[in-house]
């Protein structure tokens, strides 16, 4: 048996490439996604009714059709309109704009949770609703949304592995190039499964000590079950 674990030690290169691919999707998905979240949230906030009705029409319109719809109409319903995205473009704008959905919905109750009292009382004091944003709703909701922000970037580097449907050699889709050239299933798809367990546990490691270094007292993180990335739940995202 030793021999096929050496077998796949010389693709050692391709699955660091792919990693390295993964986590760099993620990670620009990610800022996407806290942008258009956040962009979502205080649109939803407005008091003008057209910005509220395009939050929620954005919304809901991703939050309830399938993430791999998503990828596909990005990928391969663009360049129908004009718009030819290569498939790592595709996948970080697709997966950017899906999980900001769900970031949106977070930060709206981030936002909420902050004591409307403190809102008057800064409204008193005659701080402009910029200022009242940034030095008294932020900081709160901030810690309030932080594990769930995290969470979903956790469940976004998960996500990725749908980008092998449209042919990115991602972590996921470069497995299974390795394995239709050795045969080797189990060694093959176990190294994957490690690596992924190696970048999602790193990622939840930095965002503690962030996290930590941030919130005082310190904001510990805790570990939840994780739901498949396109079968999660609203309790699982907030």
């Amino acid at each position: 048996m030793s021999y096929q674990w050496m077998t796949l030690a010389g693709y050692l290169s391709d699955f660091v490439h792919a990693a390295w691919l993964t986590l760099r999707v993620t990670l620009l998905a990610f800022v996407l996604a806290m942008a258009l979240g956040l962009l979502a949230a205080l649109a939803g906030s407005s008091r003008a009714a057209p910005l509220r009705w395009l939050a929620r029409i954005y919304i809901e319109a991703i939050r309830n059709t399938p993430v791999l719809l998503q990828i596909f109409i990005v990928f391969f319903g663009l360049p129908t309109l004009g718009i030819t995205l290569d498939a790592f473009t595709a996948g970080v704008i697709a997966l950017g704009v899906n999980v900001g959905a769900y970031l949106a919905e977070v930060f709206r109750a981030g936002i909420q949770s902050v004591p409307r009292g403190q809102l008057e009382a800064a409204t008193i004091l005659g701080l402009e609703r910029a200022q009242i944003f940034i030095d008294v709703v932020l900081p709160q909701a901030a810690r309030a949304v932080y594990p769930a922000i995290v969470n979903n970037l956790i469940q976004l580097l998960l996500g990725t592995s749908l980008l092998s449907a449209i042919a990115l050699p991602e972590l996921s889709g470069t497995a299974t190039v390795i394995n239709s050239r050795t045969l080797l299933y189990v060694q093959t798809f176990t190294i994957t499964l490690i690596i992924y367990l190696l970048l999602s546990n790193g990622l939840s490691w930095i965002a503690a000590q962030i996290g930590a270094r941030l919130f005082h007292p310190p904001l510990e993180l805790k570990k939840r079950a994780r739901r498949p990335f396109f079968f999660a739940r609203e309790a699982d995202r907030t």
